[in-house]
């Protein structure tokens, strides 16, 4: 029931490799939603009725559908469409990017919705061009309203990587199968152990990002 198993062979090294490759996923698919979901964000609050049609068609789409569907229609569609077979890591990495972006997209966008628009309409009565509402108005009450709820999101996507072992990727939760499955029959009860360290490693990386979320949320309310 204890650690030991952690100091047999590899398994420490093969755990940290495994955690590697979760942050390694979750952070290069973190930048780039950050960057595509707020391009998204303000390409949903356009003027144009077919142009928000369209997103809102996006963000549904990959709403409804499960991140492991995804996982498994690109993993093995792609392969048997274009004949070119690309690792589940960057598999992951495109699924997780393609949810990342319509999530984060909706949070902006709802962010710049909730700024009252008596202060656009001021800004345009004073002669400001929407650039510069965007600059001086939106955008700072909008970071400060979308922050929160990002950062929320980029902890579920770390969560969510785990999902990379049912395509084969071998993340932290792939290592500790496999651990489990080669010290079962010595120690039975060694799939409570490896889960509770896996666990342990899941906490600390997404504690501080959920209490640095509750945190701005409460002094940006004040």
């Amino acid at each position: 029931m204890g650690f030991d198993w952690l100091f047999e062979g590899a398994n420490a090294t093969r755990l940290l490799y495994g955690l590697w490759l979760t942050i390694k996923i979750s952070f290069i698919s973190v930048g780039l939603s950050l960057v595509l979901g707020t391009l998204f964000g303000l390409l949903m609050t356009h003027h144009s009725r077919f142009i928000r049609f369209l997103c809102r068609l996006y963000l549904e789409t990959i709403r409804i559908v499960p991140i492991l569907v995804w996982l498994f229609v690109l993993y093995f569609g792609l392969s048997i469409w274009t004949g070119v077979h690309i690792s589940g890591e960057w598999i992951c990495i495109w699924v997780f990017v393609l949810w990342g972006t319509g999530e984060m997209g909706d949070l902006v966008r709802g962010s710049i919705a909730s700024i009252e628009r008596h202060q656009t309409e001021s800004a345009r009565a004073l002669g400001l061009t929407r650039w510069q509402i965007f600059r001086y108005i939106e955008m700072p009450q909008g970071l400060r309203r979308v922050l929160p709820g990002a950062i929320n999101l980029f902890t579920r996507m770390i969560k969510t990587s785990s999902l990379a072992a049912l395509i084969g990727v071998i993340e932290v939760i792939k290592v500790g199968q496999q651990i489990i499955e080669n010290s079962l029959f010595n120690s039975p009860y060694i799939s409570l152990s490896v889960y509770g360290f896996i666990f342990i490693l899941y906490f600390i990386c997404c504690y501080p990002l959920s209490l640095w979320a509750s945190r701005l949320e409460k002094k940006w309310e004040n």
